[in-house]
């Protein structure tokens, strides 16, 4: 049976990279004492995957990822049991099944929504309203998108779903899929600068809100959290 859990990370770490959350929920399965499925061979490990990894420094109350369970004694014991191996800084959000011919969480992932705020409390996106009016009306949105191997010019408009300013913070739904994924800084960049303002990256504090599927098509998209194709059990 395949779970999909849902889960916060916040406090320092935040800090640590996808590759260290990775090993850090396969020690905590092993000290929650978890009926969970292993790969066969040499080198058996846990059954699991996530979805987007998330940008080191960000937080995030949208993350999630799937493992495949042997047994268990309910949704609930399964979500106490990880708690209990788990540190401050991350906290198991829910826990549910997923139905059999589900996609994995990364394979699922279309989009997701995050909100920056300014860590300054003086400071805010509140006057930012016409560059947000501003970003929304332009048709192409042209950013430097550099990798390891090169850098291009790419047009990032269309994967903006949405943009808004709630409560003196910048909120934002994109595209996160793996052949479109658009890092959170873009946009924030993007505002800015139509703003006429500067702030540097130790300024603010971006939060992962949500992350989402497309149950619809790509021209009529539909999208929900990963975790509402799931039930309790």
């Amino acid at each position: 049976m395949m779970v999909r859990v849902k889960f916060a990370k916040y406090g320092p770490l935040r800090f640590t990279g996808h590759l260290d959350v990775l090993r850090f929920f396969q020690k905590a399965i092993r000290r929650a004492g978890l009926d969970v499925v292993y790969t066969h061979g040499f080198n058996p490990h846990q059954v699991m995957s996530f979805a987007a990894p998330l940008g080191v420094g960000l937080c995030s109350v949208g993350e999630y990822m799937d493992v495949e369970i042997a047994s268990s004694d309910g949704a609930e014991d399964f979500k106490e049991r990880l708690q209990a191996a788990c540190p401050y800084g991350i906290d198991i959000l829910s826990v549910k099944m997923l139905p059999e011919k589900a996609g994995n969480a990364m394979a699922s992932v279309a989009a997701a929504t995050y909100a920056v705020a300014f860590k300054d409390p003086e400071k805010s996106f509140a006057g930012c309203q016409g560059a947000v009016d501003g970003l929304l009306s332009k048709k192409e949105l042209w950013i430097t998108k550099e990798t390891k191997r090169s850098t291009a010019e790419v047009d990032i408009r269309s994967g903006i779903y949405d943009c808004h300013i709630d409560d003196g913070a910048l909120v934002f739904m994109v595209d996160a899929s793996s052949g479109g994924n658009i890092r959170p800084e873009f946009v924030t960049d993007a505002v800015l600068s139509l703003a006429g303002l500067e702030a540097s990256k130790i300024e603010l504090q971006t939060v992962r809100m949500e992350t989402w599927m497309n149950t619809g098509t790509k021209e009529e998209p539909s999208f929900v959290p990963l975790d509402a194709i799931g039930e309790a059990f």
